[in-house]
């Protein structure tokens, strides 16, 4: 293992936590407690760096150990008890607590079971008005209860589908839970999804039950989706019941039931205790190059591992409340929900993350008392842009932490934050993936934050950076891969019987090791740099770059609002390196502003850095989850036909896609036309 050079300066933290937060954060007590109870490395509190080390080295080195510490230390409810932790380390395939029975939705309504927390809020709702609205322990409790016995009535069943097309509102909230409490299996897709890419999801599980919305609101302006939810009951023939939310106020559609009648009832919840493996929820890929993969993941697998990440890492309790920007068809709403874990109020908001201006989220932690807000690295530089203050023009004396995600937060956001929202502010960039619903990397409460950097990799979590030979790497960028199973790991992807796809999709470079696709750099001081995705990674002159350095520095110009680059390995073995823009309104892409591109990449980056080509651009393709599509457009530029090279379905807009295979055609016409 290469180490860095000792002489290298060391440098200066943005922000670090003080004596009095560190001995204050749950997972100093834990630390603690792990060490008294569990064999632990014991803290040495006069470096909470090297405390963090230890224990993070222990927690991957003594996997079973550090998993009971966490199921004991967060009072776990094993109906039947487990025979070992971990009965096998084999991935695929490691079965975690084998013969234990549980029930995550009985976790999750824990709180409600406290005299003086049951009419204290669970959910806070807010919509485009930016008004909350509670939903209290007891009554989240008791509609769950009310709504899972008429689950029961409906004949569902342990094991079976039941599907959500819903916005972020309480009533998802309420249907995962009692589909969880009995059992059945949870999948979700939100309604700004058209009808083909919701399909591409459900039809692949068959649900047996459809929650669905009439419509839904947005910028300021309300989205009928009675004709899409109308084609959905018409393709998914293994529907036994709909249930209309009537969030538009219409009536509901023939043969469908009513969401009042559902769960109007006072009913007790009764919690299906099921094996530790029993599926939970099935979430997807964004499925840019084919059907999205259904990944399957475990009820006590994602207890455990959400109870460690917000009680544990985001250092969330029941004087928390917890805000992250997000829809229902990403992960970041799953793990939201699971705040509950902990006893944290979650908020939920559903609306436009920037109306009826940029500031709309910042305003939404403001009125609901946020103490953790998470939201994308992409709109906290869209507020660095639009000039917005949170700090001077808001009270966020709530907020202790900001956390980001969906793409590394480039240096600049770090600043901002620091200087826009507070000095004293835990900045908190995480990085994990739908594949285990959870972070590989990201937020710890008793460590310094350096501009750039993801704190530290996981509790539990085996991160390392491997060459492609499989040697492990420090201070060199690297491909991420775990060497240890993790409990959240899919336990399989929905009809991939034999495993070939779950395999062939992180198994298959490093066999026994989990590759997820994304450079990183783990530091000597055992941080974390994210560079963009491996499989999209920039290799120029036999040097592998992360697109995201590149989009951070040329991002800075005010005259460029988005930008997307791409490396192609050309037939005569050459190699093009296009780098588009999308324009910011009023600029021009003439000579001087290609020279200050070049030139911001040169001198921020490096030579190799510079792009072959500047091209305009009418926009840049996201998927439906709002990240930059990068592979399918490589595709794309090496002749792939548009319709294999991506799943219509999956794209914000696939018109932006004909741009980039008109690019392709052109270059292919080029030559030919040449020498006639």
């Amino acid at each position: 293992m290469t180490t860095a050079p000792q002489s290298v300066p060391q440098p200066e933290p943005l922000w670090q936590p003080g004596p009095d937060r560190i001995a204050g954060a749950r997972l100093t007590r834990f630390h603690d407690w792990a060490a008294d109870r569990h064999g632990a490395p014991a803290r040495d509190s006069g470096d909470p760096v090297a405390d963090y080390a230890a224990l993070h080295r222990w927690s991957v080195t003594e996997l079973s150990r550090f998993w009971q510490a966490v199921a004991d230390w967060f009072d776990v409810r094993f109906a039947t008890p487990y025979d070992t932790v971990l009965a096998d380390r084999a991935m695929p395939g490691a079965r975690w607590f084998p013969g234990a029975t549980l029930n995550y939705a009985e976790h999750a309504l824990r709180a409600a079971e406290d005299p003086d927390r049951a009419d204290a809020p669970a959910l806070l709702y807010v919509d485009e008005t930016h008004e909350p609205a509670t939903v209290t322990w007891s009554a989240l409790r008791t509609q769950v209860g009310s709504l899972a016995a008429e689950l029961r009535r409906l004949g569902v069943r342990p094991g079976d589908r039941v599907s959500g097309y819903v916005p972020n509102v309480p009533q998802a909230v309420v249907a995962l839970l009692a589909t969880a409490a009995v059992g059945a299996v949870w999948t979700s897709c939100a309604p700004d999804f058209g009808a083909r890419s919701v399909l591409d999801r459900f039809q692949q599980v068959e649900p047996v039950v459809l929650f669905t919305v009439d419509g839904y609101r947005y910028g300021g302006k309300e989205h009928d989706r009675r004709d899409t939810v109308a084609e959905l009951r018409r393709e998914l023939p293994t529907l036994r019941a709909v249930v209309h939310i009537p969030l538009l106020g219409t009536p509901a559609p023939e043969g469908a039931l009513e969401w009042a009648d559902l769960t109007s009832a006072a009913t007790e919840p009764v919690f299906e205790q099921v094996p530790f493996d029993h599926p939970l929820w099935v979430l997807y890929s964004s499925g840019t190059t084919g059907l999205p993969k259904a990944i399957v993941q475990s009820q006590g697998g994602i207890l455990l591992e959400h109870l460690k990440q917000t009680g544990l890492h985001c250092d969330l309790g029941p004087d928390d409340r917890f805000f992250w920007y997000t829809s229902t068809g990403w992960m970041m709403w799953n793990f939201l929900v699971s705040g509950l874990l902990v006893g944290a109020t979650i908020v939920l908001y559903d609306g436009s993350p920037g109306h009826p201006d940029t500031a709309a989220q910042w305003r939404i932690a403001e009125r609901t008392g946020t103490t953790l807000f998470g939201t994308s690295a992409a709109y906290v530089m869209a507020c660095r842009k639009a000039g917005v203050h949170p700090g001077r023009d808001l009270d966020l004396s709530a907020v202790k932490c900001v956390a980001t995600t969906g793409s590394p937060l480039p240096p600049d956001g770090f600043r901002w934050l620091h200087d826009e929202v507070a000095a004293d502010l835990w900045i908190a960039s995480v990085s994990g993936g739908t594949d285990v619903c959870s972070c590989f990397a990201g937020a710890a409460p008793t460590l310094p934050v350096h501009i750039g950097e993801l704190q530290a990799p996981c509790l539990g979590t085996d991160l390392q950076a491997w060459d492609p030979h499989g040697k492990p790497l420090i201070d060199e960028v690297g491909e991420l891969v775990v060497t240890n199973p993790m409990p959240s790991m899919p336990v399989r992807f929905w009809n991939d019987p034999e495993g070939t796809r779950y395999h062939d999709s992180y198994f298959d470079t490093y066999p026994g090791v989990w590759r997820h696709g994304d450079w990183i750099t783990l530091t000597s001081r055992n941080s974390v740099v994210i560079h963009g995705r491996s499989d999209s990674t920039l290799n120029r002159q036999g040097v592998r770059m992360g697109s995201a350095d590149i989009y951070e520095a040329v991002e800075r110009l005010p005259e460029i609002r988005e930008s997307l680059v791409i490396g192609l390995e050309l037939p005569d073995g050459g190699y093009w390196m296009p780098l588009f823009v999308h324009l910011a309104p009023g600029a021009v892409l003439d000579d001087a502003l290609r020279d200050r591109v070049k030139r911001t990449l040169r001198e921020q980056c490096s030579p190799r850095h510079v792009p072959d080509e500047i091209i305009e651009a009418p926009g840049v393709p996201h998927t439906l989850t709002g990240k930059r599509i990068e592979v399918p457009v490589k595709r794309l530029l090496q002749g792939t036909p548009l319709e294999k090279a991506v799943n219509p379905g999956s794209v914000d807009n696939i018109e932006l896609l004909r741009f980039y295979e008109r690019i392709a055609a052109e270059r292919a016409a080029g030559p030919a036309a040449q020498e006639g």
